[in-house]
């Protein structure tokens, strides 16, 4: 079949648009209750969100989920990659284009309430070990505070809640209260066995990262859909189905 040269010329856009959109990825790590495996199905608050984005911006765009240093390299090194969830740092400003809020976080560290408390910054300074996931945002915001004490053995965070009761650490940092909870009823920790320490090692808003070369219009049009979920109740539905008090 043979076509005008208009219609040729706007077939070609059309597909090249297609293909130009088919082109990006995205991208996740494991960490619950935001990004996470269940039944071998990728669900979490933050996932449930994306996909309520893309519904309303018309993307297909395939989620993949990965290890963590994979993700933040794919987000760094690839043309047009996506990566949720992120919390966005002064030192992260620049390289990424930013949608978001989606919610605001802090994380705190957490020992077994049967142990000797630990209530200051100073106090943690000092104790033997502090251990934490071997890589991220928390680590090096423990070792930018001039943390010498930290193990970052731990290759997931089940695997510090693991250490803890295993006795093989006496305080752990990697998640929020949400994420606490999250594992505590994984494993089936009883309520009040793991105590929070009163010192904010971090506060933040998660984000949706943008590759520095995606475009503009792409960045433009998640950053509206976000916020009609925002203005329709829909993301502080999705939130709330997540928010689980923690048992101090």
């Amino acid at each position: 079949m043979k076509h005008s040269a208009p219609t040729a010329v706007l077939l070609c856009l059309l597909l090249g648009t297609q293909a130009r959109a088919e082109q990006y990825q995205v991208v996740t790590e494991e960490w619950a209750p935001y990004n996470y495996r269940e039944n071998d199905q990728l669900t979490g608050m933050t996932t449930e969100i994306v996909r309520a984005i893309m519904a309303r911006t018309g993307d297909a765009f395939e989620v993949s989920m990965v290890p963590s240093m994979r993700a933040t390299q794919a987000l760094n090194t690839r043309d047009k990659t996506i990566m949720y969830s992120l919390f966005r740092t002064p030192e992260r400003e620049a390289l990424y284009k930013w949608v978001g809020p989606i919610v605001e976080e802090s994380i705190h560290p957490y020992q077994l309430s049967s142990t000797p408390p630990v209530n200051s910054l100073e106090q943690l300074r000092h104790v033997p070990q502090i251990t934490t996931r071997h890589a991220g945002s928390v680590p090096a915001r423990l070792q930018s505070m001039g943390f010498g004490n930290l193990d970052k053995s731990a290759t997931s965070s089940l695997q510090l809640y693991r250490m803890l009761l295993a006795g093989r650490t006496t305080i752990i940092v990697g998640d929020t209260d949400a994420g606490v909870a999250y594992y505590s009823r994984q494993l089936a920790i009883a309520p009040g066995l793991l105590r929070q320490i009163p010192v904010e090692i971090y506060r933040s808003s998660l984000y949706i990262a943008f590759s520095p070369d995606s475009e503009d219009k792409v960045v433009a049009a998640w950053a509206a859909a976000l916020e009609q979920l925002r203005q329709s109740g829909e993301l502080a539905r999705i939130q709330q189905r997540y928010a689980q008090p923690v048992g101090h």
